[in-house]
């Protein structure tokens, strides 16, 4: 295990963790959470070698692998899939020593490194750096394309592949969502709940955090606190230290007034029945993320729109796309005062596309935008933080955007989004990615929009700001279209969902879970079509390439029988849990006023057992059907 003892750890002249002692043991998946500039990635550098503590040690098992993602990508013509395998490093030296081997005959050692090759399972490396790259989100055509061709978000993506690669003990990720699509989050997230090492994950996503990590660290106030369970319970734990506080139950009471009334206007009616139970789901959940975020430094609204125009803008039958390439065809939207749409779709899908065009920032291969007369849009993509002006402050920012308010109504303003003091005057050249979208979304707030287009709009934001703008946006009488990979974002915001796939935008019928399911199966219907066209194409005498594939197909069973292997395991135990408090709460004298508390404590856990195991068996039947249909090994 890694042990941490009585460290002080600084950057400069700031301190900022104090007499922490903790211990990591082997296997653990923990959060790292704290406010920007708590420390974070500076206890990675530490555990890297990179930062050395100001006080007390770290003592980590001799021969450790640390696998991280690195923060620059070279400018190299290395193949992509070459440039993943490079995280292998044991598997690049066996390579290398085989080649030397075998130029000198040595017939002995070549019978040695083929058996290591065996043990890591090396013959199967080139699939494991391919799943790898596919389920990140590269194409097959991608692989074998220089690193040098791709932009600066797809090589953070090869980064992250190649640091998946390593076949590391201990793993260290810093906001590995980022640059991310959903569907790419989704299969981070499987591949992470089935690495075998510890981890330790630096996420403002709570949906990514909750269904990997079994710990939280919170760093506050120079201290670090270790919280048992997913973020959710450490919100829950933590909000107990704040549960005295007024103005949680203020916040607390707005929050759960407004998913309240929407459960109460639309939960009878069918075509909002799946978007309502998921504000009832998130109305449970309230009272501790409330609490948990009393504290934030982000207080802010969107201002009400000037007026409407009913409908706010339409396309009709209209094709777009690039460069001769058509990328949507014969799209239909109406987009209406008040209407809340999410875009779902695979990387690549149109997504982006087709917001440019809602934008009014793509022209049109043909058809029609009809813009209502009134329509006012705030659009808000990474690619605007560019067209900040490096020597200006917020507040010039402001000024120059709105010169006839007053100055200190800006200051009012940009404090909601923690511009303060001396930091609303300063140069926004040095500022942080979070940083400049805080300002990006100022600015297009104070416009006053009824029409507010956002890609990904929570990349480079904490989870104080993200929560307030989830907040912000439950308020906002516009329109929205959103593209986030933030699920919790996605299911407080939106009340119903587009799907962009194989050239068009048509409405999705389900929730987010519906969608991962649609991912599922279209990944196993390409795996099924990959599957037969190796072959169909691969020579049948030839014994190395067989035994490649044969590897390759085990690797992908793999993960799949061990997840149904620790599922059957698991509904074991909680079958047998479940059956003891069936018969306990069939015993007459648990129903006395004196057990009332075993009475509540019984019947809650057996409420939580049931959900568990219909959940695993759900699961297990899933991956029954993915086994059948995969080719045997």
């Amino acid at each position: 295990m890694i042990q941490f003892k009585n460290i002080n750890l600084a950057r400069g002249v700031k301190l900022l963790i104090e007499n922490v002692s903790f211990q990591l043991h082997p296997g653990h998946k923990v959060g790292l959470t704290g406010a920007n500039g708590t420390g974070k990635s500076s206890l990675f550098a530490m555990l890297r070698g990179e930062l050395l503590p100001e006080a007390g040690s770290v003592d980590m098992p001799q021969g450790w692998v640390i696998g991280h993602v690195a923060q620059e990508t070279p400018h190299i013509s290395e193949q992509a899939i070459e440039f993943v395998l490079d995280g292998d490093e044991e598997l690049r030296f066996i390579e290398k020593e085989l080649l030397n081997a075998e130029s000198k005959q040595q017939g002995e050692k070549i019978g040695e490194l083929h058996a290591r090759l065996a043990e890591i399972e090396g013959y199967a490396a080139k699939a494991r750096a391919a799943a790898l790259l596919n389920g990140l989100g590269f194409s097959t055509d991608d692989l074998n394309r220089p690193v040098s061709d791709f932009s600066g978000g797809w090589r953070v993506r090869l980064n992250l592949a190649r640091a998946l690669m390593c076949r590391s003990d201990l793993l260290l990720l810093d906001e590995p969502t980022n640059h991310l699509d959903l569907d790419a989050v989704f299969w981070l997230e499987n591949w992470l709940k089935d690495y075998r090492g510890t981890l330790l994950l630096i996420s403002h996503d709570r949906d990514f955090l909750d269904a990997i990590v079994n710990h939280v660290a919170h760093i506050e106030q120079r201290r670090l606190t270790i919280y048992r369970g997913g973020y959710s319970d450490f919100e829950r734990q933590r909000a107990e230290r704040l549960a005295q506080q007024q103005s949680m139950y203020e916040r607390q009471q707005r929050e759960r007034s407004h998913l309240q009334n929407y459960i109460d206007r639309f939960k009878a009616k069918a075509t909002k029945a799946r978007q309502a139970q998921s504000r009832i789901k998130a109305l449970e959940r309230m009272e501790n993320i409330s609490a948990a975020h009393v504290d934030s430094p982000f207080n802010f609204s969107f201002r009400s729109p000037l007026s409407n125009s009913d409908p706010l803008l339409v396309l009709e039958n209209v094709n777009i796309g690039y460069e001769n390439k058509e990328i949507l065809k014969k799209l239909e939207v109406t987009i209406r005062p008040g209407e809340r749409l999410g875009l779902l779709g695979r990387n690549g899908a149109g997504k982006s596309t087709l917001i440019k065009c809602l934008a009014d920032e793509l022209e049109l291969v043909r058809g029609k935008r009809i813009e209502g007369k009134d329509l006012q849009i705030g659009y808000f993509a990474q690619h605007q933080l560019e067209q900040l002006r490096p020597d200006e402050s917020p507040l010039q920012h402001m000024m120059r955007l709105d010169p006839l308010a007053k100055e200190q109504e800006h200051r009012n303003f940009l404090g909601g989004f923690d511009f303060e003091g001396d930091i609303a005057i300063t140069p926004c050249r040095n500022f942080s990615g979070g940083e400049k979208s805080r300002l990006a979304l100022a600015l297009i707030i104070w416009r006053k929009p009824n029409l507010l287009l956002l890609d990904e709009p929570t990349n480079h934001l904490d989870l104080e700001m993200r929560h307030a703008l989830t907040l912000a946006l439950q308020d906002y009488l516009g329109a929205v279209v959103l593209v986030s990979h933030d699920r919790a974002l996605l299911r407080a915001t939106c009340d119903s969902f587009v799907l962009v796939s194989d050239g068009k935008a048509e409405l999705f019928e389900g929730d987010l879970e519906d969608y991962k399911d649609w991912l599922d199966k279209s990944r196993l219907q390409e795996k099924v079509n990959n599957s037969n066209a190796i072959q169909t194409t691969n020579s049948k005498n030839d014994r190395v390439q067989n035994k490649v594939e044969r590897q390759a197909r085990l690797a992908e069973r793999r993960p799949i029988i061990k997840e149904s292997e620790e599922l059957e395991r698991n509904l074991v135990v909680w079958n047998r849990e479940k059956d003891h408090f069936d018969k306990r709460l069939a015993e007459s004298d648990l129903y006395d006023q004196s057990k009332r508390e075993e009475l509540e404590y019984s019947l809650k856990t057996q409420s939580e057992l049931i959900k568990k195991i219909e959940k695993a068996e759900e699961r297990w039947l899933s991956l029954q059907e993915i086994l059948e249909s995969l080719p045997h090994a």
